[in-house]
């Protein structure tokens, strides 16, 4: 087994770890976000001699860490997308695993206009289709159970929502890979892929010496992320290069000056707006029962994520507010809301796009062995896991 420590210091050496194979790895996953790292302990269970390359000097400090740390019931999706079929599986691998780092908390979906009790009405057959469990209670039930949310028409109670700790859940996958004695190479950026003579060949810049050095592989996942995209482009050919967007999501930390006891037990979510890119500004709280709002949904108008400010824009905090109250009336003025993080997603669809954005997992025409990963933004945290097995299937 190498250690952690050891592993990060394996970013320009190796040398070290080159089978007799015709590559020097049977698998690369490219990307040390959850779902790269949770693809590459699966992988090395299943197959060995994988090598996870992350372009930072740590694991999952991007999107993985900037979320809401909920995990989906996966009500939301459509049947026949892998949105809903993954972030189901990886539900149920977290909630019945070894993972131990969760709390299943539920959540509530609430309506406050018969319209919006109507989109809740499709959202609970969605669930029963999908066999998720879900359940409709009247406004008077809600107020008796949690007096200080607000739902004038119906609530959808999705029981199977829960919370998790990222850091820890990217620790457990981390460790699964590890404890398989797969290798970590951080402070890795590829800057070139080429396949040839049936392996890909990359070129991987070590950010700490400024040097360059070449690997071999037999297989190649891009988990890239937010940098997926500009990834799969250095390989396949400019016709069919994807092109990068992406929504920025603002959170608040929730800081009254007198604080207020017994908010909710459970997470609360406006009913979905068909029209939006995204579920709407939720109360959410973390596994120490800290509340926050968020994410609102704020398009970039850049292409490179280097570019990305994640400084959270206090500019947006009014609308947000008002998006609060409508479910949580009694939260005091907007100073009880104070910018604290926020996060970006890799979208497959510009802004204006009505299509529904699933995941995009396939295998590249030409490319053997090569398996993009495009898109993977919310549920992604939830589904990481059942992504994972879906690769490792895909070698099958």
């Amino acid at each position: 087994m190498i250690s952690t420590t050891a592993t990060r210091t394996l970013t320009r050496h190796f040398s070290r770890c080159l089978t007799t194979s015709a590559a020097d790895f049977d698998f690369v996953v490219i990307g040390g976000g959850i779902v790269g790292t949770a693809i590459a302990g699966e992988l090395q269970s299943q197959f060995g001699n994988t090598l996870l390359l992350e372009q930072h000097s740590r694991l999952g400090t991007e999107t993985s860490a900037r979320n809401s740390e909920v995990v989906h019931a996966g009500l939301y999706y459509p049947v026949d997308s892998l949105k809903a079929r993954l972030c189901i599986e990886g539900k149920h691998k977290i909630y019945n695993g070894d993972f131990q780092g969760f709390k299943q908390c539920g959540k509530w979906v609430v309506a406050q206009t018969e319209a919006e009790e109507e989109m809740l009405n499709k959202l609970y057959e969605n669930a029963r289709n999908l066999n998720v469990d879900a359940r409709l209670i009247s406004s008077e039930v809600a107020r008796r159970k949690n007096p200080l949310i607000r739902a004038e028409k119906v609530v959808l109670v999705s029981p199977t929502t829960g919370i998790l700790d990222s850091h820890e859940y990217l620790t457990f996958h981390q460790s699964r890979f590890e404890n398989e004695e797969g290798i970590i190479a951080t402070n890795s950026k590829v800057t070139e892929i080429e396949y040839s003579s049936d392996k890909y060949t990359l070129t991987i810049h070590d950010s700490d010496s400024g040097e360059n050095t070449q690997i071999t592989s037999a297989n190649l996942v891009n988990s890239g992320g937010l940098y997926a995209p500009k990834i799969a482009n250095l390989l396949v050919p400019k016709e069919r290069h994807y092109k990068t967007y992406l929504a920025k999501g603002n959170y608040f930390s929730f800081q009254p000056a007198t604080p207020i006891r017994n908010i909710t037990d459970v997470l609360v979510y406006p009913a979905p707006n068909p029209q939006a890119a995204s579920l709407g500004t939720h109360l959410t709280f973390d596994m120490a029962g800290q509340i926050r709002f968020g994410p609102d949904l704020e398009w970039l108008d850049i292409d490179d994520p280097q570019e990305i400010d994640y400084t959270p824009n206090a500019n947006n905090l009014p609308l947000a507010y008002e998006a609060v109250k409508r479910y949580f009336p009694s939260i005091p003025g907007p100073e009880s809301l104070i910018p604290d993080y926020s996060g970006v997603r890799p979208k497959i669809f510009p802004r204006d796009s009505k299509s529904f954005p699933d995941f995009v997992i396939k295998k590249e025409e030409g490319f053997p062995g090569f398996v993009n990963l495009l898109g993977i933004e919310s549920p992604g945290l939830t589904a990481s896991w059942g992504i994972a097995q879906y690769v490792a299937d895909l070698y099958k």
